[in-house]
């Protein structure tokens, strides 16, 4: 896979589950406020997944405090990551890429071909500064495999230092 570090980040369209409910975002809007932390995930529910999104939930207030906005995203059905986002009480949107698009972009395409799920999200995060360049990049080794968190959140600190 080719690193994304240093490129502009591709652009998207796609549903998302947020406090309005459902609707759609697009990625190019979005920019401009401050950092994004994009965080694959191959399935809403999942035990890996649930505990990587608590675990971002659970450190949302040092994002907010550095002006970042966190999406989760995943291949899932927006109404499943709805009621995901509900029932974790997770304080940022999920986006919804059913058709497989935005991993296809990102370079972060798997499948899990013994349960008979592909295309899948690989477990991924991806900051992004103000313009929409990505900044910094992991990507799992294997599904089970959770962030650096500590990691993630150096490279959005160290976006707002430079500023």
């Amino acid at each position: 896979m080719v690193s994304l570090v240093n490129q502009q980040a591709p652009t998207f369209t796609a549903p998302i589950a947020d406090t309005d409910g459902l609707s759609t975002m697009t990625l190019s809007d979005a920019l401009g406020d401050g950092p994004i932390v994009l965080a694959f995930f191959p399935a809403a529910f999942s035990s890996v997944c649930t505990a990587e999104l608590c675990t971002f939930r659970d450190g949302l207030s040092t994002f907010n405090e550095l002006s970042a906005t966190i999406y989760g995203i995943s291949t899932d059905l927006p109404y499943a990551l709805a009621e995901f986002r509900t029932q974790f009480e997770l304080g940022f949107p999920l986006i919804s890429d059913t058709n497989g698009t935005i991993i296809e972009q990102y370079g972060v395409t798997t499948s899990f071909d013994h349960i008979g799920l592909q295309p899948v999200a690989q477990r991924a995060v991806f900051v992004l500064d103000e313009t929409g360049r990505v900044v910094y990049e992991w990507i799992a080794d294997n599904p089970g495999q959770q962030p650096e968190y500590d990691a993630v959140e150096s490279a959005v600190a160290t976006l707002i230092a430079e500023q």
